[in-house]
Order: structure tokens, then C-alpha cells, then sequence
């Protein structure tokens, strides 16, 4: 999936949504690929009361593959996600929750 965006920069506060129109948060970080120069995925927090929020609570910064991302534009379009494709991951890491 190619970028057509100027500038990372322009992707962080960008509320996310689900391909089923669902709200999930807002992207706070980006996870790149130096030695491919590539985004591997968004890093989104789950805004209080949102889809992602129930899911997973409300924990910062969840990890979503970028393979997830549908579209970007004024919103980040993802794949709908579902309970029980979270995958938790030990505290000692960087991020607490992946998608998969």
C-alpha cells in the first residue's frame, strides 16, 4: 500500500476508524522499517469510550499492522477488528497491545 502523504506528521492525531464505521481512537506514533523504508504500523490510543477502548480498555498505544490500514485521508480507514483478535503482550514491551 503506498502513502500519498507529504509528511508522517500529517498521520499522527488522524482519528481512525473501521471499515464498519466504527470509531477506534487517534493515531499518537507511526512504527517504521528503516531498513525497508517502510511503515509497518500505526500506533493508536484508545479513545475513552470508543470500539478499541472496549476491546482492549483504555490503553495507549495500541499496535496496528499497517497490512490493517485501508485508506488515508481526513480519517484512517482500518479492517474491522474483533475481541478476539487481540493479542496481549508482556508489560516489560514497548506497546501493551497488538493487532494482529
Amino acid at each position: 500500500m503506498v502513502v500519498n502523504t507529504k509528511n508522517f506528521t500529517e498521520m499522527e492525531e488522524k482519528d481512525v476508524f473501521t471499515d464498519k464505521g466504527i470509531y477506534c481512537g487517534r493515531v499518537t506514533d507511526l512504527g517504521i522499517d528503516l531498513e525497508k523504508f517502510r511503515v509497518n504500523s500505526i500506533v493508536v490510543d484508545a479513545v475513552k469510550g470508543s470500539f478499541l477502548a472496549d476491546i482492549v480498555g483504555n490503553k495507549k498505544g495500541v499496535v496496528i499492522p499497517f497490512a490493517m490500514v485501508k485508506s488515508i485521508g481526513d480519517i484512517i480507514l482500518i479492517k474491522h477488528i474483533s475481541p478476539t483478535s487481540v493479542e496481549e503482550i508482556p508489560a516489560h514491551e514497548e506497546h501493551p497491545v497488538r493487532m494482529p
